[in-house]
């Protein structure tokens, strides 16, 4: 990237520049915008720890119309199937999706994620373990996330999902997440 006076821009200069400006953003404008990017605002930002790794993640993926590739490779990296250590490109509607509901939810937490991307054979492991799990699951087209949020409900992380009408949002309240993935608009759990 190069500015209009021909120095060189970095991913970190540029992430430097705009992560305070998430923080203390003025309410955005929606007017005009698809639904599924209803709440993310004109700056786009994820916070993420996994709990299987340790890792954590808090980028700003999207600028003003535009996605960050280098962010977005980080953001595959991290929601990789950590059983078979494989990564996949994760939809970014998905993405949009997570990022807006967190954002309607109004708080600094980072999502914990307990599910992203499955390969076919994690997915069938699980499913062995659980009827729960969906024989075609949306994670294993890198379409889905597994969520919590240790200061917000599993109801009022569904409602903020639902809200941004982007795909499917099911609840699992005993297990205490949410599931948000870009399918179709639906609901399921309590």
């Amino acid at each position: 990237m190069h500015s209009n006076n021909g120095s060189k821009l970095t991913r970190r200069s540029l992430l430097g520049a705009f992560t305070g400006i998430a923080m203390i953003s003025a309410a955005p404008s929606y007017a005009g915008l698809p639904a599924f990017l209803r709440g993310a605002g004109d700056i786009r930002r994820i916070k993420m720890r996994s709990g299987r790794t340790g890792e954590m993640i808090d980028t700003v993926y999207w600028v003003e119309g535009e996605y960050i590739k280098p962010a977005l490779a980080e953001l595959n990296y991290f929601m990789r199937d950590v059983r078979e250590d494989a990564v996949t490109e994760i939809d970014i509607k998905n993405i949009d999706l997570i990022a807006a509901a967190h954002h309607l939810l109004e708080t600094e937490e980072p999502y914990q994620l307990l599910s992203g991307y499955r390969t076919a054979r994690t997915n069938a492991y699980l499913r062995s373990k659980s009827r729960k799990v969906a024989k075609d699951s949306y994670h294993i087209k890198g379409k889905a996330a597994d969520l919590r949020l240790s200061s917000r409900s599993v109801k009022q992380m569904a409602q903020a999902a639902l809200s941004v009408k982007a795909g499917g949002v099911g609840r699992y309240s005993r297990s205490n997440f949410v599931h948000m993935d870009s399918g179709p608009v639906r609901t399921w759990g309590a």
